[in-house]
């Protein structure tokens, strides 16, 4: 039950913020064409999936589990780009990229709480991740910026977000504590703030510069 409290809070404070930040001039938002939007929003369906997947999982899984999976997901971009688009690898270290797949196939051969669950979640995460950088990829307009479809995937999201186990979730044992809810918004806020950065990074760097602290952070 606790995921699809989490969703609704951190996309409800990821969206409000970047609203806020437009509306003070802080950022600059513009979604003049409709047909840019539309064809946008497949990414915005995969980005409901990562959310909606990600907590699904890590509700059931320890954090080094979850994230272990979540890096991988840089084998599908990478796999798409040497064996479909025939291109260079862009990931700074392609080998590493091999280390973080046998890394995550291995969790579960080498987990002694395996969550079967759990890693199903992981595992559709995963996939909506590489879907998901496979699209922006392959997506060609330019008029939207970052920011831009980080909007557009905010409001999606709370209109799309799952709201089937929604009553269940009354039940979850902390809902009404106010460390949960606090906790939620701080996810929130610290996502916004993360890809309020990388935006801006990637916009000020190289593609280069970029692929190379993106290695870094993961």
């Amino acid at each position: 039950t606790f995921p699809p409290v989490f969703f609704r809070w951190q996309t409800l404070v990821g969206g409000l913020l970047l609203h806020a930040s437009w509306k003070l001039g802080w950022v600059e938002i513009s979604l003049a064409s409709r047909s840019d939007i539309l064809s946008w929003l497949p990414a915005s369906a995969l980005f409901v999936g990562i959310i909606y997947a990600g907590s699904r999982a890590l509700s059931r899984l320890p954090i080094p589990v979850f994230l272990t999976v979540h890096n991988a997901a840089e084998v599908i971009t990478c796999g798409f780009q040497k064996f479909v688009q025939k291109e260079s690898c862009s990931f700074p270290l392609p080998n590493s990229a091999l280390c973080l797949l046998g890394a995550a196939v291995c969790l579960p051969l080498c987990d002694p709480q395996f969550d079967p669950n759990g890693y199903l979640w992981a595992f559709i995460h995963l996939i909506c991740l590489g879907a998901y950088k496979v699209f922006h990829k392959l997506w060609k307009p330019c008029s939207l910026s970052d920011l831009d479809q980080q909007y557009i995937n905010y409001v999606f999201s709370l209109l799309l977000c799952p709201s089937g186990d929604l009553l269940s979730a009354l039940d979850f044992p902390f809902l009404y504590f106010y460390r949960f809810h606090s906790s939620c918004c701080a996810s929130g806020l610290l996502g916004f703030f993360l890809m309020l950065h990388t935006a801006k990074l990637k916009s000020s760097t190289t593609s280069g510069q970029y692929a190379a602290w993106n290695f870094l952070a993961k």
